[in-house]
Formats: structure tokens, C-alpha cells, sequence
């Protein structure tokens, strides 16, 4: 499918069924599959051979959709994992272990910086946060001799920050590891990482891959471009001998297409279990087949409101990076030429109390802990997805008190603005 457009991909990639056979993606839904004989098994187990045996490890109704999300991103090889907790937690445990060092934006999902500075920490893991739009100097002063990976993402949630793709992976490589991103809010529609340079990219599948709010799952794609020998030294889990796997060379016996998702497949997916279930998987490829269509939409009305709560007297602030005037305008005019998402976040003048008021006044736009969806909702993060931070942390991550996290589906523009409108209004009485 690589000479195929992006569109076409969304609808056709990972599965081309044969003569006679279904036309959608078969969902298997076996936790084993049968042999004829021992041999044959144990060819598998030694990755000797290609093929299923135990659907914690592989499914090929997972396949099949991991393989689509690696065609869109434009990788070599890609999985499914059970969330994008889980992904991101995967991404970089497979390359960074305890006693190792990551840099990592600071502007990313709240969840994932408790997984980091909490979490993580526990398993001896360090991590050094930088400010996404930190100059390459200060990105570089970042780094320890023990540093395994940079980790970012494109539009972080919910601050809306757009990481310098090029800058992270060029200071990355200059190290000697790899760039990994987490491009849930972009998709690849909007922006391709790998084309700028990311080495492993990240995906809540939950988000506008699904977008319908039906399917927790989470999507790692490998670029298929670090050279994991050029820097051995650095990551024995891929370039010496794993005994936990009979002796296997990751590297060696997969190459650079192949070695990072194999392990993360062999090794971490085999210990951990975190597996998308072939039913989510299945729903989320009927969401894949439309993506296109949705991003443009909540694009345009993401685009819509930023510029219509820019203009309203009762807001204090407003952050969308395709906004005029937005701080991170000119790298998303870069990176996301065809739009970003239908996320903005901006604050209701009054602060905390006012930012209540308006949720519980809004109509079509519900209150959830869940965003990029096909339906409108909002969320206030200080109190709930970012409530384990500090107030240090809030502000480090771009999140204050005040900030209003609104997702815009695909309803009509104009009875969005409305909608927002008059809550807004009736906030400020």
C-alpha cells in the first residue's frame, strides 16, 4: 500500500482479502491456535517461523490493524497494546531500564508524567523534563551519559504545546538514541513524525483512531530507521543475547525494521500482557476507515471555536496552535499544514468557579474524562485527569487552574459556538 495515498490507506491498509474470502477484517476470536505438531510449535516459540500460538503475545485480527496503523504512519512494523498508558509505557521500558535516564517534554498527558515521575521512578528509572519549545541547547544540557530515549508529543494534552519535531530527533540523535512521540491528537493525517525524523511512535487508539468511544486501546509503530548496533553499548536488550528468550539477538536476527517491536512483542507484551482484544481491534479499524474525513471536521471546528472564544469578552485566554497570535503558531503551521484537531483549552474570566458554572451550563457539549470523539465534551483538568500533579507540575505542564479542555466532535460548527456561548453567559452572572 506504500504508493497509495493516506486516505486510501485509511480505508484499504493492513487487510486485502482473497478470492472468496470476507471483505472486512475477520475478527479471531481465540486466545490459542492448533498444530499438528510439536516441532512446528517450537519453531514459533524461537521466532523461527511467523504464526500465532497465544493470543497474549499476537492475534492476527491485531496484526492486521497494527500493520494499517504502521502503513499510515509510515513504519516498518507496529503493535497494539491495551491503552495508550500502555504503549507509551512499552515504547520506552523496551529501550530504557532501571538505572537509565530519559528526557522528556514537559507538556505532555497527565497520566503519562505520573507514569514517568512517579511510576517509572519506582522501577529506577530518571526522567528530566524540558519545556517543548526549549532551545536545542538547553535540550542537550538535558542529556546524562545514561540517557536511553527523548520522549515527546505532538500536540500535548491538554496544554496544546506543538513540539519542534526536527529539533527533538536532531538533539536525540546527536546522542545516540531515538525520538519517540506520541502523535494521539494529530494522527498521522495531520502530521507524520517518522517524515521528521521520530524514530517510535506512540498512539491512545481510545482517541480519533477510534473516535466513537466505543474501544481502550493503545499503537506503537517503528520507524524502521535506528541503527540499534551503532549504538550497542547503549542498548544490550537489542544488541546482546536475551536468555530470556532463548539467547535471541533482537538486532541481529530482525534488523532495524524489525528488532524494536519484536522484543517489545517477545519480551515485554509476553511478561506484561497488556493486549488489545481482537473485538477493540476490530472497532478500531472501522474507525481507522474514516479518520480522513473526521480530522478535517474537527479541524475546522476546533478552528472555529479558538477563533470565536478569542474574540468573546468573558474569556480570559485561549491556546490552539493554529490560531493567529497562538505561541506555537509558526511549528504548527510546519508540522500540521492541513489542520490540528478539535481540541482547544482556554480559560472563563472569574477562574476555577466561573470554569464550573460554564460546564454545567453547556448542553450539547457533555462533561467526560475522554476527548477526540465524534461527540463534543469537555473536561477540567486541575480536578480531574491532572489532579495528582503539584501546582509546580500544573504549571511546568501548562495547565492552570482555569483551563477548560474542550473537545469538538462533529456536530455543526455554528450550534457548538452557541452552545458555548450562552454558557459563558449564564457563567458570568
Amino acid at each position: 500500500m506504500s504508493e497509495y495515498r493516506i486516505e486510501t490507506k485509511c480505508v484499504q491498509g493492513g487487510y486485502t482479502p482473497g478470492n472468496g474470502e470476507p471483505r472486512q477484517i475477520p475478527i479471531y476470536q481465540s486466545t490459542t491456535f492448533k498444530y499438528d505438531t510439536s516441532e512446528h510449535m517450537g519453531q514459533l516459540f524461537d521466532l523461527e517461523a511467523s504464526g500465532y500460538f497465544y493470543s497474549r503475545l499476537q492475534n492476527p485480527t491485531c496484526d492486521l490493524v497494527a500493520a494499517k496503523i504502521a502503513a499510515l504512519e509510515g513504519g516498518t512494523a507496529a503493535m497494539l497494546t491495551s491503552s495508550g498508558q500502555a504503549a507509551n509505557f512499552y515504547a520506552v521500558f523496551n529501550v530504557a531500564n532501571c538505572g537509565d535516564h530519559v528526557v522528556a517534554s514537559s507538556t505532555i498527558y497527565g497520566g503519562t508524567f505520573n507514569l514517568f515521575s512517579v511510576t517509572m521512578k519506582k522501577m529506577g528509572i530518571d526522567f528530566t523534563f524540558v519545556a517543548p519549545d526549549c532551545t536545542e541547547e538547553e535540550l542537550a544540557a538535558a542529556f546524562k551519559p545514561n540517557t536511553k530515549a527523548v520522549f515527546g508529543e505532538t500536540i500535548a494534552n491538554p496544554a496544546l504545546a506543538v513540539v519542534d519535531i526536527e529539533k527533538f530527533a536532531r538533539v536525540a540523535h546527536r546522542h545516540g538514541v531515538p525520538f519517540i512521540i506520541d502523535n494521539t491528537f494529530a494522527t498521522p493525517v495531520q502530521c507524520r513524525p517518522i517524515e521528521w525524523g521520530a524514530d517510535i511512535v506512540t498512539h491512545s487508539t481510545t482517541k480519533y483512531m477510534d473516535g466513537h468511544g466505543v474501544a481502550v486501546g493503545g499503537a506503537i509503530v517503528d520507524a524502521g530507521k535506528f541503527d540499534w548496533f551503532a549504538h550497542a553499548d547503549k542498548f544490550p536488550g537489542l544488541t546482546t543475547p536475551d536468555d530470556s528468550y532463548h539467547g535471541i539477538v533482537y538486532a541481529e536476527r530482525f534488523g532495524k525494521e524489525g528488532a524494536f517491536i519484536t522484543k517489545a512483542t517477545a519480551q515485554l507484551m509476553r511478561d506484561f500482557g497488556s493486549i488489545q482484544s481482537p473485538q477493540n481491534a476490530f472497532y478500531l479499524n472501522l474507525g481507522l476507515e474514516s479518520l480522513h474525513v473526521r480530522m478535517k471536521r474537527h479541524a475546522e471546528n476546533g478552528l472555529a471555536v479558538a477563533k470565536f472564544l478569542s474574540e468573546n469578552e468573558n474569556v480570559a485566554w485561549v491556546s490552539y496552535p493554529l490560531l493567529e497570535g497562538d505561541k506555537y503558531y509558526d511549528v504548527a503551521k510546519k508540522y500540521l499544514p492541513n489542520g490540528a484537531c478539535g481540541v482547544v483549552s482556554f480559560g472563563v474570566k472569574g477562574g476555577r468557579e466561573k470554569a464550573e458554572k460554564f460546564m454545567a451550563a453547556l448542553k450539547i457539549i457533555a462533561i467526560e474524562t475522554h476527548v477526540a470523539d465524534a461527540r463534543s465534551c469537555c473536561l477540567h483538568p486541575a480536578s480531574s485527569t491532572h489532579r495528582q500533579m503539584t501546582d509546580e507540575e500544573l504549571t511546568a505542564a501548562g495547565i492552570s487552574p482555569d483551563l477548560i479542555r474542550v473537545s469538538l466532535g462533529l456536530e455543526n460548527a455554528d450550534d457548538l459556538i452557541e452552545d458555548i456561548r450562552q454558557a459563558l453567559e449564564t457563567a458570568v452572572k
